[in-house]
């Protein structure tokens, strides 16, 4: 990779180039200092402000108490926005609101006590159809699509994410999808993102819900670019202020391209061995086959996560690398309705480790052996036509 580009080390016509991009979203101020441009205003709801700044959209998640996480009024005002973005707007910028998080996913807490209530897991459904048809538009989107992906980003979060073109990660992104831990499996799109990361990564990923830090997000794909935190604020303006012209040129000025190493290079290799196996026993069993450090504490970890989740996440990811980002949506919303229940993991999983805190989830099965092919195949059967998802053409 090349170093840190300066202005002084541009070559003569890049420079002037960059400089001309700079001046013209800019102005004569400095990017941080800089006012919003002439005319641009901000609709503001509770949980989620829209600010139009001349031909861009700045879509602001605003909940920083509990990390950005969204809701379904935020996932319906968001599509309502966006589709009106694709045809006013040249370019659209989204990030979080604060400095620990971009977002952490949906409120999973609020959608496990919903089962409690009567409508509840008909809301839940509404909340996953309507969640998964806003990743998809992002998927598709005709206009350039831009996340700024600072601090956390998992779950949900990522689905607002890795569907756009592109991803800029800073030193503070943590990227994960944990859902195996807390009886769901990695969603919003991940069936179809993570089974197509080099070789088996993407599996250990979701199997596992191993978080990736800093630059380690760009170095396996999710992330397109890499910048300082300490310039993001200035990026974002130079952004909106381009109203969609010369991003690749105004990315590539401000990327960070210090060389790096990606943290699990060394385990690579083992990752593909052991992952490429068509079942979760199997891996399981690979694992402890090796006797080293690593190995033993993936095995651990996984033997925490529930069964039922697993063998889910596993055969889903086999099918989503067969599939296009709509299917693998339509699988997804399958799947999320099927785990709608008062009595599934995923209330129990949310339980124990987002709301009583014991950390003592107790699994139904309670073991890989019980959970037999039948049982995660019936996960997978079509619903009635209401309940479909029905994504636009």
């Amino acid at each position: 990779m090349m170093e840190n580009i300066t202005l002084k080390l541009l070559v003569p016509n890049a420079r002037r180039t960059m400089m001309n991009i700079l001046s013209r979203s800019l102005g004569t101020s400095n990017a941080a200092d800089n006012k919003r441009a002439e005319g641009s205003h901000a609709e503001a709801h509770e949980d989620i402000l829209f600010e139009e700044i001349g031909e861009s959209g700045l879509i602001t998640l605003n909940r920083p108490k509990v990390l950005n996480a969204i809701n379904l009024p935020m996932v319906s005002q968001m599509y309502s926005v966006l589709k009106e973005w694709e045809t006013s707007k040249n370019l659209v910028v989204i990030r979080g609101s604060g400095d620990k998080a971009f977002c952490a996913g949906g409120d999973v807490k609020s959608l496990a006590r919903s089962l409690q209530e009567p409508g509840g897991r008909a809301h839940n459904c509404e909340f996953f159809r309507k969640e998964y048809t806003l990743n998809c538009l992002i998927g598709r989107f005709k206009k350039p699509y831009v996340a700024l992906i600072h601090g956390i980003t998992m779950g949900g979060g990522a689905g607002l994410a890795v569907h756009g073109k592109y991803r800029i990660a800073t030193e503070k992104t943590v990227y994960a999808m944990p859902e195996t831990a807390i009886g769901l499996y990695p969603d919003v799109g991940a069936t179809y993102v993570l089974p197509r990361l080099r070789g088996h990564l993407g599996f250990y990923l979701g199997l596992t819900g191993h978080r990736l830090k800093g630059v380690d997000v760009k170095l396996t794909g999710v992330a397109t670019h890499y910048v300082q935190s300490a310039k993001l604020e200035e990026l974002t303006d130079v952004l909106l202020k381009s109203g969609g012209k010369d991003l690749e040129k105004i990315l590539d000025y401000y990327e960070d391209k210090t060389p790096a190493e990606f943290s699990l290079a060394e385990y690579l290799d083992k990752i593909d061995e052991y992952f490429s196996a068509d079942t979760v026993e199997e891996i399981i069993d690979r694992l402890k086959k090796n006797k080293g450090e690593w190995a033993q504490g993936v095995a651990d970890n996984l033997s925490k996560m529930s069964p039922t989740s697993l063998k889910l996440t596993l055969k889903a990811f086999h099918k989503g690398r067969r599939m296009n980002l709509p299917e693998c949506l339509t699988m997804e919303n399958r799947l999320s309705n099927s785990v709608s229940r008062r009595d599934s993991d995923f209330y129990e999983g949310v339980r124990a480790l987002l709301i009583d805190k014991d950390g003592k989830p107790r699994w139904n099965p309670g073991t890989l052996e019980q959970v037999t092919d039948d049982y995660i195949e019936g996960k997978f059967k079509t619903l009635p036509p209401d309940e479909e998802l029905n994504i636009e053409a």
